[in-house]
């Protein structure tokens, strides 16, 4: 807990009264300490949007959607930024910015706040490792920058954002994937799950047709790792784990941890692992090779 508050910007600090980031919970403080006065409009055309924000896809059908909900009911919620040299930085609100502009608004309601660079930094991959709509390439990316901007060890990354140091090893690893792969994952026509054992793998010819197979032939992860598991498949790192037989609760704890990508609380012979959204539970249920039928 003292780590984590040490790795927090000022501003972010006060917004934070759990152990674990939770971007809505900045959104959320924000707006409901803010007084009438607080909030006001600001022209759209002087907000730039935050320069870590590493989101580049948008489903353009919901902001059209969002877009005539926002002519019809105007913004619901104020978006937040903070002053620049020029104009405004978003701090959080992207998409209904993006929807004022397609509803041709020429102004926004908004909350102003200052925050540091390194705060920015923090909302931005904050906000979109908690969103749905982000690819595991963004999130990646994301990550990716953070690191190259502060210095931070995947280890520290981890700790600051409530993942386990594998899921960001395994995450950076997508990076690592022909262009082509990471745009079939963008596309979301390759899962994470299946990008991650592509990840390991040394030859890139190989890589290519077994991405070919998972779309053609619908193979499912566990078919995909069979398909490599042979010693004659060159591999970058594999991963060995051991357990010592005197670990304690905490150490299995931490191998669930390592295996699910998330914290993993154990008590009271009760396993508790939480989610941040709904294709985060699916993720979860994949690796533990939980099948969902869809009874639609």
């Amino acid at each position: 807990m003292e780590n984590k508050r040490k790795a927090l910007g000022k501003g972010l600090e006060q917004l934070f009264n759990n152990e674990l980031m939770d971007f809505s919970q900045v959104e959320k403080n924000i707006v409901e300490h803010a007084n009438e006065t607080d909030i006001v409009l600001i022209p759209v055309e002087e907000i730039r949007s935050n320069p870590y924000q590493p989101r580049e896809y948008f489903d353009e059908i919901a902001l059209e959607e969002l877009a005539t909900s926002i002519k019809e009911h105007g913004v619901l919620q104020p978006i937040i930024v903070k002053k620049s040299i020029k104009g405004y930085e978003l701090v959080a609100g992207e998409r209904r910015l993006k929807a004022s502009k397609l509803a041709n608004l020429a102004t926004i309601p908004a909350i102003i706040k200052e925050f540091t660079d390194q705060d920015m930094m923090d909302i931005a991959l904050l906000e979109n490792i908690q969103r749905e709509d982000l690819t595991p390439i963004e999130i990646a990316e994301g990550f990716k920058k953070y690191i190259e901007k502060t210095g931070l060890t995947q280890e520290e990354i981890a700790v600051k954002f409530g993942k386990s140091r594998s899921y960001i090893t395994n995450l950076l690893g997508l990076l690592s994937l022909p262009k082509s792969i990471k745009n079939l994952i963008n596309k979301g026509e390759i899962t994470q799950s299946h990008a991650r054992v592509l990840s390991k793998l040394e030859k890139e010819e190989l890589v290519l047709s077994l991405a070919e197979k998972i779309i053609t032939d619908d193979i499912s992860v566990r078919e995909l790792e069979s398909l490599v598991s042979s010693d004659n498949v060159a591999k970058k790192k594999p991963v060995v784990r051991t357990i010592d037989k005197s670990a304690t609760t905490e150490a299995f704890e931490n191998i669930l941890r390592d295996m699910v990508g998330t914290k993993v609380n154990i008590t009271k012979n009760k396993i508790t692992i939480p989610f941040d959204s709904e294709p985060d539970l699916l993720r979860i249920l994949e690796i533990l090779n939980v099948k969902v039928e869809d009874d639609k």
